[in-house]
């Protein structure tokens, strides 16, 4: 199954402390893109969110954002840490025993020091089992958005392969036909332009109306064209990350349409380089959105 690279997910779970959101969002990108926005509580835990988002995502710009809400009734009164106060003070006291001239600290430095008022930081490895936990159900729910939304982008792009193979089927009989005409008509005026005399230039005029056959012949982008819906169709069916595949497919598509339309010399035949043109860009719109 082809994948969107448009999707979103967002999950949450309950701790004693809080709880943890974490929210995946993506749009389009020519490559892998990805964006954090982490509270900085959680901000070790990045790597691994990463980790996880790039064994799952080939292509597109994702935004991961992580937040943490502290449960109304987690906080407490602060509280010194005395030993830890005893030893900033020995420590402060051996200092200034060799650096005399050092300024003694302050009561609001104290009062800073990490852990001086108990240790109210989030337990890193347990955030980390649990937000790797959360990013993993999040992507589930994410791989299934884009796989529906790139579900319907191949059934849209089928439709259009199909309308295509209708009019290559129309005008491909055809060919024969519209040459053979042209190359006549091509003979009579040229025959008419010399008047008399015209036999004796019967062998140069037959190579001009074969080689102006040739240069209209269209049989052989008809070909290539049947070719490429073939290999959209494969691609399709194969999945996985197939947009750049499909977004060249398109390319090679338009420039049959287009050799079509420049070489066509009748009504029919350019109608349908126009109709090929039309539905070429359809699929290349939808294309851009496939991962």
């Amino acid at each position: 199954m082809i994948q969107s690279m448009t999707g979103y997910a967002a999950v949450s779970s309950e701790f004693a402390r809080g709880a943890i959101h974490v929210e995946l969002r993506s749009v389009n990108s020519r490559f892998l893109d990805i964006q954090f926005r982490i509270a900085e509580d959680l901000r070790q835990i990045e790597p691994a969110l990463r980790e996880a988002i790039v064994a799952r995502v080939a292509r597109g710009k994702v935004d991961c954002r992580v937040s943490w809400s502290p449960a109304a009734d987690s906080r407490r009164q602060p509280a010194l840490d005395t030993e830890l106060l005893s030893q900033l003070v020995e420590l402060e006291r051996r200092v200034r025993g060799t650096a005399v001239d050092g300024s003694p600290l302050s009561v609001a430095e104290i009062l800073r020091w990490p852990g001086m008022l108990g240790d109210d930081a989030l337990p890193v490895e347990e955030m980390r089992a649990a937000c790797v936990g959360l990013i993993k159900l999040a992507l589930e729910e994410f791989t299934a958005t884009r796989g529906r939304e790139g579900a319907k982008l191949g059934g849209m792009l089928e439709e259009r392969v199909a309308g295509m193979r209708g009019l290559v089927a129309i005008v491909t009989p055809r060919v024969p036909e519209l040459v053979l005409a042209h190359q006549e008509k091509l003979r009579a005026r040229l025959l008419e332009a010399i008047g008399a005399g015209a036999e004796q230039f019967g062998e140069r005029i037959a190579q001009e109306v074969a080689l102006f056959g040739a240069k209209i012949d269209v049989a052989e982008e008809l070909s290539r064209l049947v070719a490429h819906l073939d290999e959209v169709t494969r691609v399709l069916a194969k999945g996985g990350a197939a947009g750049k595949r499909l977004d060249f497919l398109m390319q090679e598509l338009n420039r049959e349409a287009n050799t079509l339309g420049s070489k066509s010399v009748s009504p029919e035949t350019s109608a349908a380089a126009v109709e090929l043109k039309l539905l070429i860009e359809q699929m290349r719109e939808q294309v851009q959105n496939i991962e």
